[in-house]
């Protein structure tokens, strides 16, 4: 029924924003949703993102809330099948009637959902997905924020750099299907026509694969001098273990984004010494000397009995940037306001390079670092660079 009524009022207006809808918005209270993979291959790393979201929430229930309001956060469980992410959404919607989708995990669940969402008169913020491909499957809806860095532009920086500095002549490429590999190869695509070269042998892998031994024999027949590992968590680590394993010691391994993870550092431990990484945000760990971060930790801690990983310093970040917009929107909370209060909101914390905004609904500046594990943690190599780096 609630759904019906967003829809009904919708058509009979044109356009969903012009209503100045407030599903999940009472006069105590706002609903927040978030679909994440709580059974599905990424599932141990799931309670950052859960654990960081509702700290922030808590804290500003805590202070009293916003604009007379309290946050009510519902997770659901996507597996990171999009079949299991459209359920989940529709309960979100339907049953739950929340106001916005927080920090929902996978680029594939997240293209089977948004636009249903933003249709529906949901705010999307956060997405951790593959933001290009996401913002054109929902229409580019002014419902949709999204603060993860494009792959193909940050891609396409930091293997411009690599082809320049490393002098390497041979790339390889192993990717993902699907939409975050697609956005891979774009980048390196527009690396490599930069430098007038094509790429020497490219691999796919799917979601849920553990052996890497065939991706990484194609790279050694085509002798590459960069392997681009599209790669996230236990891949990234799969694909490192695999060249170690056979010895190749003159390639070098540049993983993109998502790869470049503390998780990476710590689960792979010497078998991923030596790995490059693309990094589009600032790491900590617990000898940093940024007293904000060490707040953090120290909260995240006490509250969990565990330490957070940049995982949950970032679902904390983008949380921290949705209250502010919602502060920033007033007492008369609709999907409108929010829409435009969100927009001038200036965002900056210990997880970001320099001040961030939304430009289109989407975040910048882009930046793209070059970091390398040294002794089992990532130290930047290059500074973050913003841009196709011009060869």
């Amino acid at each position: 029924m609630k759904l019906f009524k967003r829809i009904f009022l919708a058509v009979t207006t044109g356009a969903a924003l012009s209503l100045a809808h407030a599903g999940g918005v009472t006069d105590t209270e706002i609903v927040v949703g978030s679909h994440i993979d709580l059974s599905g291959p990424v599932a141990a790393g799931m309670p950052m993102l859960r654990n960081a979201m509702q700290m922030r929430l808590d804290e500003a229930n805590s202070a009293g809330g916003v604009n007379g309001r309290k946050f009510k956060l519902i997770i659901e469980d996507n597996g990171s099948q999009p079949q299991l992410a459209v359920r989940a959404v529709q309960k979100l919607i339907k049953s739950d009637d929340v106001f916005a989708i927080l920090n929902p995990f996978g680029s594939g669940t997240n293209a089977a959902t948004v636009k249903a969402a933003t249709d529906a008169g949901v705010v999307v913020f956060a997405p951790w997905a593959a933001s290009g491909i996401i913002q054109k499957i929902s229409g580019n809806s002014p419902l949709l924020f999204t603060t993860v860095q494009n792959y193909d532009s940050t891609t396409a920086t930091g293997l411009s750099w690599a082809i320049k500095n490393w002098n390497a002549k041979k790339i390889g490429v192993i990717y993902q299907e699907g939409p975050f590999g697609d956005l891979v190869r774009a980048g390196m695509n527009n690396a490599l026509k930069q430098a007038n070269l094509t790429v020497a042998a490219e691999a796919a892998w799917k979601t849920g694969d553990i052996d890497f031994s065939s991706q990484v024999a194609k790279m050694k027949a085509a002798d590459v001098d960069v392997i681009l590992a599209g790669t996230i968590l236990r891949e990234t680590v799969g694909v490192m273990a695999e060249v170690k394993k056979i010895g190749w010691k003159e390639v070098k391994v540049l993983t993109t984004l998502p790869g470049r993870s503390g998780v990476v550092a710590l689960l792979g431990k010497d078998a991923v010494e030596g790995l490059y990484g693309i990094g589009g945000w600032q790491l900590h760990g617990a000898d940093t000397a940024n007293a904000d971060a060490k707040k953090f930790m120290a909260n995240y801690r006490q509250k969990f009995n565990a330490d957070p990983d940049e995982n949950a310093a970032n679902a904390y970040s983008y949380t921290d940037w949705f209250v502010k917009s919602v502060q920033a929107a007033g007492r008369g909370l609709t999907a409108e306001s929010f829409s435009k209060a969100a927009q001038g909101v200036v965002h900056q914390d210990f997880t970001t390079y320099s001040k961030q905004n939304f430009v289109g609904n989407h975040v910048g500046p882009e930046f793209a670092s070059i970091d390398q594990i040294k002794g089992g943690k990532w130290v930047q190599q290059v500074a973050p660079m913003t841009g196709l780096v011009k060869n």
